[in-house]
C-alpha cells in the first residue's frame, strides 16, 4: 500500500468515526424534532451534526455523503428559518437519509448513485413539491476548512459511543484497549489486593511476639529485683546488665518495626484496593451503549403498525460491565418490540379509553444492592388473561377444570414458555413463539431474573435483575471436605442451622421441612466429590438453594463467610468441570471454586433418579463448648450489633458498658478474647488494655481495638498498648469483624 492509499484508508476510517457520532447525534434530535417541531436547541444540533457530516466527506473524497447530508441540511435551515414546519413525512425522511449516511460511511457499502440520486429527489419534492431540485453538485476542493471538523454533540443528545477508538469523551481521552488486557489487568490487581491481605497475620504474629518480648523483659527486671539481696559475681551481674540491655534494645527495634509493617500493610491494602477498584472501572460503561437506535427501533415499528409511541428513558449513566451490555441489547429488544405489537394499542383504542393517542413505554435503569434492576413497563392494554387461559387449554399443557383455577401469576408464567404465542398468525413481528422464553434464557445466562406484572387495560411492567459485572460474584463461602467453594448468592434461598431432629424421611429420601414444604437434602460431600464431614454430630450446616422450581438444602461443613470473588475463568482445557463454573481468591490466597448452581441442580436429579443418592448420618454426640467474647462499648448500638453479629455466629457473648465494666468483669470471669472501644467514661480501652497487660492471668488475654479513630498514631497507641488487632469503625462491616474474630481465636466452638 502507497503512503497515499494509507493516508486515505486512515482518513476513511476517521469518517466513519464521525458518521457513527454525527448519526446518533442526528438520530436523537429527530425523535425530539416529531414530538416538537419547534424545539430550536434540536433543530441547530440536527442541523450542525449534518453541516460537520457533508464537509467531512468532502475532504475524504465521499460525493455521496457530501450530496444526502447538503439536502438535509437544507431541510434542517428551512425549519431553523420557518420556511417548514417539520411534518412526519419530514422526520422519515431525515431519518432516512441518517440510515443511508450510516451506510455510506461503513466500509464496504453497497449505497450506489440510484439510492442517492433517489433520496436526494425525495427531498427535493418535500422541500418544493411544486420544483423539482436542481442537482446537487460536489463544492469545489478550495472550500474545505483549514481546521478538522470536530465531533460536538450537544448537551441534550445521548453521547456516541466510542467503539474504542481515539475521540473524546466526557473530556477524557478514549484508547482501545483489548478485552484480553483488561481481564489481565483485573486478574492482577485483584491479586495484588489478595497479597496485601496476607500480611494481616504476619503482623498479629508480630504484635503477639513484641508483646511477649515485654513480658520476657518484665520477668528479667522482676528477676533483678530479687536478686539484688543476693551477692552476685562480676560477671554475673554484668551478664544480666547485657541481657537487660539487649532486651530493651531488641523491645525498641521490634516496636518501631512492628510500627512500621502495621502502616505500610495499611497503605499497600489502601492503594491495592485503589488499583482493583479502578481496573474494575475500566470494565464499566454507561448503560446508554445499549440503547443506541432503541428509541428509534420503538419508533419505526410503532409506525409500521399505525401506532404511536414513545420511549423514555432513565439511568443512561448507570454503570454496568460491558460483558453484561452485550449479552442485554437482545433480550431488551425482544421486550421493546413485545411492549409495542402485544402492549401499546392504536390511536383509535387508546382515545376510546380515555388514553392519549400516544402510546408511553418507560425503561428505568438502576443499581440496588449490587445488582442492576431494570423496569420496563407500558400503558398498553395490559395482558388479556382469560385468552392466556384458553390459549394454554388449547395448547393441552393444562385441563381445562385446572386452567379455571389459575392465578394470575401463575397464568402468566405460562408467557415464559418455549413456543408460547398469544398471535393466531405468524408476522414478521410476532407470532413464531419466540419471545419471552428466549428473554429468560438469556437473563439466566447473565445469573439474573426477570418477573412480569401487570393491569388489565393500564398496561405491563417488567422487572430484570442482573449482576453489575461478570468479573465479580458475590457469593457466600463453605468448606467441603476441608476446601472452600463458593455458591453465588443470587442461587440461595437462606443458609440455616438444621439439628438431627429435624431431618425426615419421607419416600426414603431425607427431607426437613421449609416455608410451609419439604425440601430435599443432600451433601455437599457426595456431589462434590469430598471425604465426608466427620463432625455428623452436630447441627448441620445448611445452604438452602433454588433454581426456577427446583429447590434443595446442601449439608456443608461450615460457613466461611459471605465474600465480593473476583471471577477466573478455568484453563479451556480442562474443558466443563462438573458442577463448578470458575475459580477464584480468598484473601489469604487460597482457592476457592465456584459453585455452578444450575449444574449442581442437574447432579442431584442423576443421583435421585439412579438411587444412589446418599443418606447423611444423624448422632447425638455432646457438642464442644462454645468461645467466650467480651465486648466493652459506651455506645449500645454498636454494643448490641457487635453482640448480635457473634451470637449469630456462635459465639457466647457478654458485655460491659465501659472500661471499668468490663475490668471487673475480666477479673471475674474467664474470656477467650476482648472486644473493646477506645473512647468510654471511667476508665478508657487503653487503660484497660494496659491493666490486662499487666495482670499474670490476663496478660495472654487476645484483644481487638473498635474505634472511630483511623488516624495512624491512634493504630499505634492502640497496639502499642498491646491489642492484637485495630479495626476502623468507619470502615466497620460484618465480614471485617467476624473475619479479625477467626484470625484471633478461630471459631466458635473450642
Amino acid at each position: 500500500m502507497t503512503p497515499d492509499q494509507m493516508r486515505d484508508a486512515s482518513l476513511l476510517e476517521l469518517f466513519s468515526l464521525e458518521a457513527d457520532a454525527q448519526t446518533q447525534v442526528l438520530s436523537a434530535g429527530l425523535l425530539a424534532l416529531e414530538r416538537d417541531p419547534t424545539q430550536a436547541d434540536c433543530l441547530e444540533s440536527c442541523m450542525r451534526a449534518a453541516h460537520s457530516l457533508k464537509g467531512a466527506a468532502r475532504i475524504v473524497g465521499v460525493d455521496a455523503g457530501v450530496s444526502v447530508a447538503h439536502v438535509m441540511e437544507d431541510c434542517l435551515v428551512s425549519a431553523q428559518e420557518r420556511r417548514l414546519v417539520l411534518s412526519a413525512e419530514h422526520i422519515d425522511a431525515l431519518l432516512q437519509g441518517t440510515d443511508l449516511l450510516t451506510r455510506i460511511a461503513t466500509p464496504g457499502n453497497n449505497v450506489g448513485t440510484t439510492d442517492v440520486d433517489g433520496y436526494v429527489a425525495l427531498m427535493g419534492r418535500l422541500l418544493d413539491p411544486a420544483a423539482p431540485p436542481a442537482p446537487v453538485t460536489t463544492p469545489p476542493m478550495i472550500e474545505i476548512p483549514a481546521e478538522p471538523v470536530a465531533v460536538e454533540p450537544p448537551e441534550p443528545v445521548a453521547p456516541a459511543r466510542p467503539k474504542g477508538k481515539r475521540v473524546t469523551e466526557g473530556g477524557e481521552r478514549v484508547l482501545r484497549v483489548t478485552a484480553e488486557r483488561l481481564n489481565s489487568l483485573l486478574d492482577l490487581s485483584s491479586k495484588s489486593l489478595v497479597e496485601t491481605q496476607r500480611l494481616k497475620p504476619w503482623l498479629a504474629t508480630m504484635q503477639r511476639l513484641k508483646r511477649q518480648q515485654s513480658n520476657g523483659l518484665r520477668a528479667l527486671e522482676e528477676l533483678n529485683v530479687h536478686l539484688k539481696d543476693h551477692a552476685l559475681s562480676l560477671q554475673a551481674q554484668e551478664a544480666l546488665g547485657d541481657a537487660r540491655r539487649l532486651l530493651a534494645e531488641t523491645q525498641q527495634l521490634l516496636a518501631q518495626k512492628t510500627a512500621e509493617l502495621d502502616e505500610f500493610a495499611w497503605q499497600a491494602s489502601q492503594r491495592a484496593q485503589v488499583l482493583y477498584d479502578t481496573a474494575l472501572a475500566c470494565r464499566m460503561r454507561p448503560f446508554a451503549d445499549v440503547l443506541s437506535g432503541q428509541a428509534r427501533m420503538v419508533r419505526d415499528l410503532g409506525r409500521s403498525l399505525g401506532k404511536q409511541v414513545r420511549l423514555e428513558i432513565e439511568g443512561e449513566k448507570t454503570q454496568v460491565d460491558r460483558d453484561v451490555l452485550e449479552k442485554l441489547e437482545a433480550p431488551l429488544t425482544h421486550l421493546l418490540r413485545n411492549a409495542v405489537d402485544h402492549g401499546i394499542e392504536s390511536p383509535e383504542q387508546r382515545l376510546l379509553a380515555g388514553k392519549p393517542a400516544e402510546g408511553l413505554i418507560r425503561l428505568r435503569a438502576s443499581h440496588q444492592a449490587g445488582l442492576l434492576v431494570l423496569e420496563l413497563a407500558d400503558d398498553g392494554a395490559g395482558v388479556d388473561l382469560e385468552r392466556v387461559r384458553r390459549s394454554v387449554v388449547e395448547r393441552g399443557l393444562s385441563p381445562e377444570q385446572t386452567a379455571a383455577s389459575l392465578s394470575e401469576e401463575e397464568l402468566l408464567t405460562f408467557l415464559f414458555l418455549p413456543g408460547f404465542s398469544l398471535r393466531d398468525t405468524v408476522t414478521e413481528v410476532s407470532g413464531r413463539g419466540v419471545g419471552l422464553d428466549a428473554v429468560q434464557h438469556m437473563v439466566r445466562q447473565l445469573r439474573g431474573a426477570v418477573t412480569l406484572e401487570q393491569t388489565v387495560g393500564k398496561g405491563s411492567r417488567f422487572h430484570l435483575e442482573v449482576p453489575l459485572t461478570l468479573s465479580v460474584v458475590r457469593s457466600l463461602v463453605v468448606a467441603v471436605g476441608d476446601e472452600a467453594y463458593a455458591f453465588p448468592l443470587a442461587h440461595i434461598e437462606r443458609m440455616c442451622d438444621l439439628a438431627p431432629e429435624d431431618i425426615v424421611q419421607v419416600e426414603g429420601r431425607q427431607h426437613f421441612w421449609h416455608e410451609g414444604r419439604h425440601v430435599g437434602l443432600v451433601a455437599a460431600s457426595q456431589l462434590l466429590n469430598r471425604p465426608a464431614t466427620q463432625d455428623s454430630g452436630q447441627n448441620l450446616k445448611v445452604v438452602v438453594i433454588r433454581e426456577r422450581e427446583a429447590i434443595y438444602g446442601v449439608a456443608v461443613e461450615r460457613f466461611i463467610g459471605e465474600r465480593t470473588l473476583v471471577v477466573l475463568p478455568l484453563d479451556e482445557r480442562l474443558g466443563k468441570v462438573q458442577d463448578i463454573s470458575a475459580g477464584a481468591l480468598l484473601d489469604d490466597g487460597s482457592v476457592v471454586l465456584i459453585v455452578d448452581v444450575e449444574d449442581l441442580l442437574r447432579s442431584v436429579d442423576k443421583l435421585l433418579d439412579t438411587g444412589r443418592l446418599e443418606r447423611i448420618a444423624r448422632q447425638n454426640q455432646a457438642q464442644a463448648p462454645r468461645k467466650r467474647i467480651l465486648v466493652v462499648d459506651d455506645s449500645l448500638t454498636v454494643r448490641e450489633l457487635q453482640r448480635k453479629l457473634l451470637l449469630n455466629r456462635g459465639y457466647d457473648v457478654a458485655v460491659a458498658v465501659d472500661g471499668m465494666d468490663g475490668w471487673n468483669a475480666l477479673r471475674s470471669e474467664d474470656f477467650d478474647l476482648l472486644i473493646t472501644d477506645i473512647d468510654m467514661p471511667r476508665m478508657d480501652g487503653i487503660e484497660l488494655v494496659s491493666l490486662l497487660r499487666r495482670d499474670n492471668r490476663l496478660q495472654s488475654l487476645p484483644v481487638m481495638v473498635v474505634s472511630y479513630k483511623d488516624r495512624e498514631e491512634d493504630r499505634r497507641r492502640g497496639l502499642d498498648a498491646g491489642a492484637d488487632y485495630y479495626l476502623a469503625k468507619a470502615s466497620f462491616h460484618d465480614d471485617a469483624l467476624l473475619d479479625a474474630v477467626v484470625e484471633l481465636i478461630g471459631g466458635a466452638r473450642a
